[in-house]
């Protein structure tokens, strides 16, 4: 179980796109993942997404993982991730402030090269709309 975002309010925003089936990816930076020792998922694993309040919103599945950088991220990446206007540049923001606000809370520097996980997953539960 897990919720996006990092604090309450995006958490529910990134639920909620993810239960319509608009969100069907997620990025995680490498350096926060060994920082916080979380493991990768591995296809074929399912999550619980959580409100922020805790509350389950629905369950995904993992299809794929890869890693990369920052920068290497592409457009079809960006729009399966499903937030802002779905271009790379809107990702490319949104991520870029995320990483910076996580970092500083973290102890890691954002830098354009720096390494992310991507992650591919489809809603399970409940029913796509």
């Amino acid at each position: 179980m897990f919720a996006f975002g990092d604090h309450p309010a995006l958490a529910d925003a990134l639920a909620e796109l993810v239960r319509r089936g608009v969100k069907r990816g997620t990025t995680t930076s490498l350096e926060a993942m060994r920082r916080e020792l979380a493991a990768s998922p591995t296809p074929g694993s399912l999550s619980v997404v959580l409100r922020g309040d805790g509350t389950p919103v629905c369950v995904i599945e993992t299809i794929e993982t890869f890693v990369t950088t920052f920068d290497g991220v592409d457009e079809r990446f960006a729009a399966d991730e499903g937030e802002g206007d779905g271009s790379l540049a809107s990702w490319r923001e949104a991520h870029e402030t995320f990483f910076r606000r996580e970092g500083e809370a973290l102890g890691y520097a954002f830098t354009p090269a720096m390494g992310v996980e991507c992650e591919r997953f489809r809603l399970v539960w409940p029913e796509p709309p």
